[in-house]
Parts: C-alpha cells; structure tokens; sequence
C-alpha cells in the first residue's frame, strides 16, 4: 500500500510511510548532508515518545518493532523550525500494517532536554520540514473509500511565532478517483 501526497512547497510526491529503512528508528543513520543543521543531534525518537505525557495512550499502544528486532514504525527529521540552537525534531509515528500515520509531534531542545511543542494525532497524518516550516498533511477520505486511495488532502504550513506554531492557510486538493479521466471542455468550444 502507497498513499501518495505532494508537499505545499512543491517538493513533490511522497509516500505516506517511511520510504526506506533508514526512515525507521533503530536503522543505521542516513549520511549527513555536506551542510547538516546547525546543532544536529540525532536523538531516540521511540524514547522521548515513550516518555512524553503529551503522546496519547493509543499511539503508545501502537509504538512497538514491527515483526522481528528493533525497527519501530517511526520517521524522524531534524531541522530549524523554532529558532533554536539545536536542531528540532520531527517525530511521525504510523502502523505497521500500512505506514499509515498516526500521530505527528515536534519536540524542542531547552535546557539540555527535549519538550513536545506541536502534536496532532487526526489521523492519517503525516508532519514533516519544508523551506523551514512544520508542514501536515492530513489525508481526506470520503465514504466508501479504501485505505490506499484517499479522495484527496489537506495541507497545512505551520510557522513559529510567540513561542508557538501558528497554522497557516490551508491548502486542500481533491483527487479525481478516475482512471484515464479526461478534462472537461472548455465551453464555447
């Protein structure tokens, strides 16, 4: 299963869930750009989730290895989203069974510890970094609807202002649902 969602920023598609096993918690670390965030500190995102009375007893119940070993159903990105002197950290959290996102957080360095400052567990959800700002987006499902084919998506810019994030205007798009849909035509034609 491969929901598929674009970014507001134009960063083009992406699949719903972790796109490889370095997208998962307990994998081996993904290469460092030439230019990584300033103060990047890879943290143990199961951990601080496990640990944060914000995080919701379903999610928590869901946060355990799919299959075998140490791979739990996590995303984590690192990146300057509230002007801290370290890097924040973007925690997705989705099922095993189809990478579905169910609980997005964004945690904060303060004193030497990291406190969840953003949390949306509507799901299907999916939180991630895009030119500097916290971007979700949230899949739309009209009834009837299987699991892989939402009938479209909203996304939402959020930025940091006054010590917290702010949503910005949302921007929903309908998928057509049609295989090999035509364009209407244009009248007077």
């Amino acid at each position: 299963m491969s929901a598929t969602a674009c970014g507001a920023g134009g960063t083009g598609a992406r699949d719903e869930g972790p796109a490889h096993a370095s997208a998962v918690a307990g994998a081996a670390p993904a290469s460092p750009s030439s230019s990584p965030a300033a103060g990047y500190h890879r943290v143990n995102a199961v951990s601080l989730l496990k640990r944060d009375p914000a995080v919701s007893a379903a999610v928590k119940h869901e946060l355990k290895p799919c299959g075998s070993g140490d791979d739990y159903p996590v995303d984590v990105s690192y990146g300057d989203l509230t002007d801290s002197d370290r890097s924040d950290v973007v925690v997705n959290v989705l099922t095993c069974a189809d990478a579905v996102g169910i609980g997005a957080y964004v945690y904060r360095e303060s004193g030497g510890s990291y406190r969840n400052v953003f949390k949306t567990e509507e799901s299907p959800v999916y939180a991630e970094i895009d030119q500097g700002a916290l971007t979700v987006t949230k899949q739309v499902y009209s009834r009837g609807d299987p699991i892989s084919s939402p009938s479209g998506e909203d996304v939402v810019p959020y930025t940091w202002k006054a010590g917290r994030f702010v949503a910005g205007k949302p921007v929903h798009t309908d998928y057509s649902g049609a295989v090999g849909h035509e364009p209407s035509p244009v009248p007077g034609d």
